[in-house]
């Protein structure tokens, strides 16, 4: 599954210009959102989303997101509670984890973009699962980047051992059918954390 790479693309990012001197940056969940796309009936496209996502990068360029799959919106309510019931019964939260060489693109100023490989692994359901993808990158400040799907990713179902959770919503829906692909995208904004890099460089002498 390739979801969550996303969050492994800001952290190439952060070594760059002024950043320099930060140990870590935390992710602006509000203004942040992982998205995912059902298809029922054959002909009926709904989009879907998670209202809570965290995470953070350290100075060593560990990378850790979190995807509070309790807060899924279907808009739905019962939707979302079958959703949570029966898909993410496995656990609350999904989580990527990854680890970047913070060097590796510290050229990109204030306004640049660039596209990037990364790789990590997404534990979800007490499953672990590698993940690939490319990731579209903007700086948009020396403390502040966002980053994005380059294109949409593509989900399989049994990649995450959901499809027997499909199967249940099909029969609790009286749906003839739910695709088991599902188009994702992701945005996500970190920011910088002035105060601790800061603190950090009053420290040092001279």
């Amino acid at each position: 599954m390739r979801i969550v790479t996303l969050a492994a693309a800001a952290a190439f990012v952060f070594a760059g210009g002024a950043a320099q001197a930060a140990d870590s940056w935390t992710l602006a969940g509000a203004e942040s959102k992982v998205a995912y796309g059902s298809i029922k009936k054959n002909v009926i496209g709904e989009g879907n989303h998670f209202t809570q996502v965290s995470g953070t990068v350290s100075a060593a360029g560990a990378v850790e997101v979190v995807i509070d799959l309790l807060s899924v919106e279907t808009f739905v309510d019962i939707r979302n509670a079958r959703m949570i019931e029966h898909v993410f019964g496995g656990g609350p939260t999904a989580t990527l984890t990854a680890a970047i060489d913070m060097d590796a693109l510290n050229a990109l100023k204030p306004g640049d973009t660039t596209v990037v490989d990364v790789e990590g692994a997404l534990a979800f359901g007490g499953e672990t699962v590698d993940v690939f993808t490319d990731m579209f990158v903007a700086r948009l400040g020396d403390d502040r980047v966002m980053v994005t799907t380059d294109e949409m990713i593509m989900l399989e179902a049994d990649e995450i051992e959901i499809n027997p959770a499909i199967d249940t919503l099909k029969q609790l829906a009286d749906l003839p059918g739910i695709t088991r692909v599902a188009p994702v995208t992701l945005r996500l904004v970190f920011n910088r954390d002035v105060k601790k890099a800061a603190a950090g460089a009053a420290a040092q002498p001279g």
